[in-house]
């Protein structure tokens, strides 16, 4: 049986085993008791995947690709497979460390991004290949304008790494765009715990309206009166460390 590649999926299937080994030898798979690859596809990863140590889980919502990699993968069988990435609960993992890794779906990229940052004390590795752009601004330095959301609050979690660029003839079908691959490995930032609500706010707000001041951006918030000369407010968004803006909650938080 073949898998047809559906476009309401966002599934463009890697052909490339080349790349598909270096995507998974670009994880240490150390400490790691599970792996989950999202979006298997045709299992161009998961053969690779399946020569390490590790047990793993497949979040596919394609039945065509779940009955082909059935088929066709003698290891991978009915438990292996969880769903929706996006539905999954980490928990039913027992709080072992958890790497995720795959050629995610351009559609809900961001999406698998924020999801990963939500237990990110159970998953201390990502690797992953993005739409171009997406690896860029998750990878993205201040004052630079891929620099924004995704940057700050994936780099509050993890240190990022853009590993390679990826062309777009090595996929079935084609997609219109380069693809990028990245890995996260975590690194919280001091100073986060225990804050985590109102520095996801203040940056979301911030970047909102990134080209005003935060002083304007940050007004619908009511910046507490001890703040109210901070230097930070006479900057824009863009202009702010993720160590900034993490100091700066803390900041918020005590006045």
């Amino acid at each position: 049986m073949s898998v047809r590649a559906k476009k309401h999926l966002g599934q463009h299937f890697l052909t490339d085993e080349n790349i598909a080994r270096k995507i998974v030898e670009s994880m240490s798979f150390e400490s790691l008791k599970n792996v989950v690859e999202v979006g298997p596809g045709t299992g161009v990863l998961t053969k690779y995947l399946l020569e390490k140590k590790v047990k793993i889980f497949l979040a596919e919502i394609d039945q065509e690709s779940i009955d082909y990699l059935k088929q066709n993968y003698e290891a991978i069988q009915k438990e292996n497979f969880i769903g929706d990435f996006l539905k999954t609960d980490f928990v039913f993992l027992e709080n072992s460390e958890t790497g995720i890794i795959g050629n995610f779906p351009y559609n809900i990229s961001s999406q698998i991004l924020f999801k990963i940052i939500d237990f990110y004390r159970q998953i201390p590795e990502m690797v992953g290949m993005f739409q171009k752009e997406v690896a860029e601004r998750t990878a993205a330095v201040p004052r630079t304008k891929d620099y924004g959301i995704l940057s700050v609050l994936v780099q509050a979690y993890y240190d990022v790494d853009y590993l390679f660029t990826v062309h777009e003839n090595v996929f079935n079908p084609p997609p219109k765009v380069k693809s990028g691959v990245i890995r996260l490995t975590r690194n919280p930032k001091e100073g986060l715990s225990g804050n985590e609500i109102l520095f996801k706010q203040i940056v979301k707000t911030g970047f909102n309206q990134r080209r005003k001041k935060l002083s304007n951006a940050l007004k619908a918030m009511n910046i507490p009166e001890a703040l109210q000369n901070h230097e930070f407010l006479q900057k824009r968004a863009e202009e702010l460390s993720v160590e900034d803006f993490i100091h700066f909650a803390k900041l918020w938080k005590d006045a």
